[in-house]
């Protein structure tokens, strides 16, 4: 299994100079599986640049998307992804629980007046999924879903690959939320249980509190303890809140790292980047960056 990371931001955009090293774009993750099968997770701006190297790729086979939840910042990319335009694309589109597809069948982005193409006019050959379980395969792997806590829900996704190589990608979800938690710190650790790469939300800071409570993104020390807790060999914090710069990102990586080594030593947090590429098997994992 090989995770890129195409978009790492939340809420927003934030193109500059001040996010170069991390990027600006929104949530869009592309894994791609031991028997070469390719799952895309989220649709924010981040999936405009994955679009343009899947077109360069030649990529013929079937595409599956897998969409957390419809906020803007997860589909506002949808229209810019260059392959949902070509008529040899094939694409898989999951709804669980149709919270993000239209009452007419379709992404309510594609409606004519938030985007100008509708979505009878796209040429693709595209299958809407609509799950009836929590668990489905998708080429070599079983992925599952989890329900997280954010306003107006959120789907969390653990992905078992034939091989032993396990991701799961939880973002937008608060871990310890003001009120009724749809899902406890146990249950995602529990879910998470073993992973070799856990991706989640870690928008906040002690700092950011308490105004933002009940915003639904979670403290980085509360994704930190998730990541001991659930035995996962890396941890990456994901979802950056848009007022944070490169530099802020930096010392968050900085005290990730003391925390890591002073409480769970066999754990490698990293603060996600646009370019960063995860190699996962059972036992082992290398890195690389454009």
């Amino acid at each position: 299994m090989r995770v890129t990371f195409y978009g790492v931001r939340g809420s927003v955009p934030t193109p500059g100079p001040s996010t170069v090293r991390y990027g600006g774009n929104t949530a869009c993750v592309e894994v791609r599986l031991a028997d070469g099968s390719l799952l895309i997770l989220d649709g924010g701006t981040g999936i405009r640049v994955l679009g343009k190297r899947l077109v360069q790729e030649r990529f013929a086979e079937r595409m599956h998307l897998l969409i957390t939840h419809p906020h803007w910042d997860h589909i506002i990319g949808l229209p810019f992804f260059a392959p949902l335009f070509r008529r040899d694309t094939k694409l898989s589109l999951y709804s669980f629980g149709q919270r993000w597809i239209g009452r007419r069948g379709h992404p309510i982005i594609f409606d004519g007046e938030h985007f100008p193409v509708q979505f009878a006019e796209l040429p693709l050959d595209l299958d809407v999924v609509e799950p009836h379980a929590d668990e489905i395969s998708i080429g070599s792997a079983r992925v599952r879903r989890i329900r997280l806590n954010h306003p107006g829900g959120s789907d969390g996704f653990r992905i078992d690959d034939e091989d032993g190589a396990v991701l799961c990608y939880l973002t937008d979800n608060e871990l310890v939320p003001p009120l009724t938690a749809m899902t406890s710190p146990w249950d995602v650790a529990r879910f998470a249980q073993g992973a070799g790469l856990v991706v989640h939300d870690a928008q906040y800071l002690p700092s950011d509190m308490p105004q933002k409570e009940g915003w639904g993104h979670s403290l980085v020390g509360d994704v930190l303890e998730l990541g001991r807790q659930a035995d996962a060999r890396t941890i990456a914090l994901f979802h950056h809140e848009p007022e944070r710069d490169d530099d802020a990102l930096d010392l968050i990586g900085q005290d990730a790292a003391q925390w890591a080594r002073a409480h769970a030593p066999d754990m490698r947090p990293i603060v996600a980047r646009e370019g960063l590429s995860v190699d996962l098997t059972r036992d082992v994992q290398s890195w690389s960056s454009e």
